[in-house]
């Protein structure tokens, strides 16, 4: 792994158009050595494009981008970037450890195989057929595969889908283990709680455009507001909705939520004219902060990041970096 102190990604006014059609519209960031960074962003924000012109598949139509000092294909060449991908590069004939051992032919200098099935903790599953393994157990192979080369930058797209909560916890664990030793890892997630839990730092993407870009207390602070929580039969929704400051209410059952800039106001209301009971205030959290910044709605926010935000076909990413 690299000891450069240069960052480990620079974007300098980067855009990238497809026709008529602005993916990406003028990024500026800096990433540095042993950072921790979730990706954000909904359907067709440019994550994918971005992540793309990183890994050096794509060029920008203008600005400039370089990882760990360098263009992206020769830090890619040097052996300095790895991404984790949700699927592909997998052989469903071989075992775990074999799938590694091939992996790691085709580089001139590796880690020891022991070890990286250790690092993923996958040391358990080496002699199990890959086509045997869980989709879980498939990606903390693929991570394995990633660490060969001892990368500077680990790239990961939606690394935890199909684990479990126990198989997620111990993931990142691994994850956080690597960069606290100076690995830098920037990863895309639908997990918002995988962001706010495990990154440093949280860059939230819309339009093309960074939107937010600090830690998950910070990104949470720009959705202003509260939301004031009580146990209510027949809520006056009409006259809630009036109350200075609230932006929406909702009720489910015999709950309402108020969503409210001036929480102390409602709280009044509902203490002493009201029947309210069980009041709760709680600051707006990080789905709060992402569908406030990025203009989604509730129904949008369920499907999470997409996999794709660019009218190009997906890259077969894995395959570019061996």
């Amino acid at each position: 792994m690299t000891t450069q102190n240069t960052p480990a990604v620079r974007l300098g006014g980067v855009t990238k158009d497809f026709g008529r059609v602005h993916a990406v519209r003028g990024i500026d960031l800096e990433i540095e050595p042993g950072e921790m960074v979730a990706f954000l962003g909904p359907n067709g924000a440019g994550k994918t494009t971005t992540i793309d012109m990183i890994l050096g598949l794509s060029r920008p139509t203008t600005g400039d981008v370089e990882v760990l000092g360098m263009q992206p294909r020769q830090a890619i060449a040097r052996g300095l970037v790895a991404a984790v991908m949700q699927t592909g590069g997998l052989l469903k004939d071989l075992t775990v450890r074999e799938t590694v051992q091939y992996t790691a032919s085709l580089f001139a200098d590796t880690k020891p195989v022991d070890e990286v099935l250790e690092s993923a903790g996958i040391t358990g599953i080496a002699d199990r057929r890959v086509a045997k393994c869980s989709g879980g157990e498939q990606q903390r192979l693929r991570f394995a595969m990633a660490l060969l080369s001892d990368p500077a930058l680990l790239l990961l797209d939606e690394p935890t889908t199909g684990m479990d909560v126990e198989g997620r916890r111990s993931f990142w664990s691994a994850i956080r283990e690597d960069a606290q030793q100076g690995r830098s890892v920037l990863f895309a997630t639908h997990y918002l709680e995988e962001a706010d839990q495990y990154a440093d730092r949280i860059i939230l993407i819309s339009n093309g455009l960074v939107v937010a870009d600090g830690t998950g207390s910070e990104i949470k602070a720009l959705a202003t507001g509260r939301v004031v929580r009580a146990t209510l039969r027949d809520a006056d929704t009409d006259t809630l909705a009036a109350i200075g400051g609230v932006d929406t209410v909702e009720v489910r059952g015999e709950q309402i939520y108020v969503h409210a800039k001036d929480s102390d106001a409602v709280a009044r209301y509902l203490l002493n004219e009201t029947g309210a009971r069980d009041l709760e205030i709680v600051a707006r959290g990080l789905e709060d902060a992402f569908l406030s910044l990025t203009g989604r709605t509730d129904t949008d926010a369920e499907t999470g990041n997409s996999q794709t935000d660019d009218p190009t076909t997906n890259h077969e990413t894995e395959g570019a970096l061996r």
